[in-house]
């Protein structure tokens, strides 16, 4: 037991020690990419019109002008100094405006992996335990079709059917001008709403949610729904299993003690490198229903190239995946103690 913990205490420790190279490989990376590319912030947000002596001005006052070395080494600074520049578009501290807008899609991106996972897992497992049979075709056709939809188009026929014609759900926003926002504790309406005992506001909330989170995570069940398949057939037909089918335990038993707790090994795994996957299509969906979070920033960031509110993004997302990633290996570790050697 205690070289058990041992090995696991190591393990935690290396890959917490392998976070620093990996965020400074992704940082270095993102500014190569946003030095390399035509263009720059100022240039695009004051356009052709602008006066050329107030652009030159306003770069040489963000550094523009400075060697590149000179810009990567401040930017690093910045960076690990927890001073992640202003924006140019809004003229607000880029770390002020991920906090204020990070709830919205952690409340987005945690509504979205619970459908994608009720769906997914649950309509895999159901095919899974039906392999060629037709209930495992209905099954594979709809993760091929949900896994294929385009983002933003799955979620204007949403919108178009559920918030306008039907007028069932909210068009877009987080929260309905109406009624007062809760109290900030989490910065999520939905727990500040059950905290302050408001249910007005949490049932104004989750209305808010319900279009953006389906769209989401319908589209990623579609994935989930395949690979959970693939896992729960492969784990059926595993020696050990038919190991527990001959010495007489209860198919059900079988299933749910050996089968599908090692099928759902790797399905950890790809739900917590997936959350990129929902972070990248957090951008398409927050701009689609106007939902003001991390991902209707980085659009319009990368809309007009503005260098430092991309580069406190990508940090943050950076430095998120990083701790998701080493969350999942030591859950992974600890479901499975051959992941740490």
């Amino acid at each position: 037991m205690g070289g058990s913990t041992a090995s696991l205490r190591a393990y935690v420790i290396t890959r917490v020690i392998l976070m620093v190279p990996m965020l400074v490989l992704l940082l270095t990376f993102t500014f190569i990419i946003l030095r390399v590319a035509p263009g720059d912030p100022v240039s695009t947000i004051y356009g052709e019109r602008g006066n050329p002596q107030v652009i030159d001005r306003i770069k040489t006052e963000l550094g523009l002008y400075d060697p590149l070395y000179v810009q990567y080494f401040r930017y690093l600074h910045d960076v690990f100094t927890g001073h992640m520049g202003t924006s140019i578009l809004t003229q607000r501290p880029v770390i002020d405006e991920i906090w204020s807008r990070m709830p919205a899609t952690i409340e987005l991106t945690l509504s979205s992996m619970l459908v994608a996972s009720v769906l997914g897992i649950g309509l895999g497992t159901f095919a899974g335990t039906r392999r060629d049979r037709l209930p495992d075709f209905g099954t594979r056709l709809y993760g091929a079709l949900a896994y294929n939809i385009p983002i933003f188009w799955f979620g204007l026929i949403l919108k178009l059917v559920f918030a306008v014609w039907l007028g069932w759900l909210p068009v877009s926003g987080r929260f309905s001008p109406r009624l007062s926002t809760p109290p900030t504790v989490t910065g999520l309406y939905t727990i500040d709403s059950l905290l302050a005992l408001n249910l007005p506001a949490f049932a104004d909330a989750v209305a808010h949610l319900i279009l953006p989170s389906l769209t989401l995570g319908i589209v990623l069940s579609g994935f989930f729904v395949r690979i959970t398949r693939v896992n729960v057939i492969h784990a059926m037909g595993s020696d050990y299993v038919e190991a527990a089918r001959a010495r007489g335990i209860p198919e059900r038993s079988v299933f749910f003690r050996h089968g599908l707790k090692n099928a759902l090994v790797p399905v950890i795994t790809t739900m917590g490198l997936t959350f990129a996957l929902l972070f990248s299509g957090a951008i398409l969906t927050e701009t689609v229903f106007s939902f003001e979070g991390m991902g209707r920033f980085v659009y319009l960031a990368l809309s007009y190239r503005d260098y430092p509110a991309i580069q406190g993004a990508v940090v943050y997302y950076g430095i998120l995946m990083v701790i998701i990633s080493l969350m999942v290996d030591i859950l992974n570790a600890f479901v499975d103690p051959r992941i740490r050697y």
